[in-house]
């Protein structure tokens, strides 16, 4: 059996920017299944969900790092080609960081949005963090990465814009770090190297997020079954 992501599944819910709505909303979906993205600005985040999820899911900013509300979509799996029977799972696009033209005001409400998101929400929540393949680990990553480091969920780090990079020594620079980061990030389960634009390595992060939710579902299962 073969399962994907159902192309132009993806159905926006809402979008939330205030804090009270927000942890409301993570209440009322304790146990909810899916992936969440979350990337510095203008790390072509938009584009990669568009090419993982069908385009126009995400709208792309001409304005990067403009946008502060976190947006809930959901959508569905394929099952060999045909729509499975599988209930609906949760994308979770979450507002970029590391744009420093926001007013402490945004910044703020950031850090409550994004505070809440980690201490809150669903543990079955695969996070899907993007960096840009031609400039990695910077510091608002690896401030990022300290952010989170208390709540450990399960990451997968892509380094997305990959095509941009034009010699073969960038692309083994790339390919140096990944052993450093794995050893300072610990959660970060995978990484990939992939292209919105090209869609080179979108089929392997497709197949990570896609083997997430079934590993949840089993886990969820076995559970169930024990209480019995």
């Amino acid at each position: 059996m073969s399962y994907t992501i159902r192309q132009q599944s993806a159905q926006f819910k809402m979008g939330i920017s205030d804090i009270a709505q927000f942890e409301e909303w993570l209440a009322d979906h304790k146990d909810i299944i899916g992936v969440s993205f979350v990337g510095r600005s203008n790390v072509g985040k938009s584009s990669m969900i568009n090419a993982l999820f069908g385009s126009k899911t995400a709208r792309v900013s001409k304005t990067p790092g403009r946008t502060r509300e976190i947006n809930i979509f959901e959508f569905e799996l394929n099952l060999n080609g045909k729509k499975s029977d599988l209930p609906p799972f949760y994308l979770i696009d979450l507002p970029g960081y590391g744009f420093a033209e926001v007013s402490k005001e945004m910044s703020k409400n950031w850090n409550e949005l994004m505070g809440a998101f980690f201490a809150e929400a669903s543990e079955s929540m695969l996070l899907l963090n993007l960096q840009d393949a031609r400039h990695p680990d910077q510091d608002v990553d690896r401030q990022f990465y300290d952010f989170i480091k208390g709540f450990a969920r399960k990451t997968v780090l892509v380094f997305n814009k990959i095509d941009k990079l034009k010699t073969q020594k960038e692309r083994a620079a790339l390919e140096k770090l990944k052993p450093a980061l794995s050893k300072d990030y610990k959660w970060i389960r995978q990484m990939y190297f992939a292209s919105a634009e090209s869609k080179k390595g979108v089929p392997q992060v497709e197949e990570a997020i896609v083997t997430h939710i079934l590993e949840e579902l089993e886990l969820r299962k076995t559970h169930e079954d024990s209480d019995i």
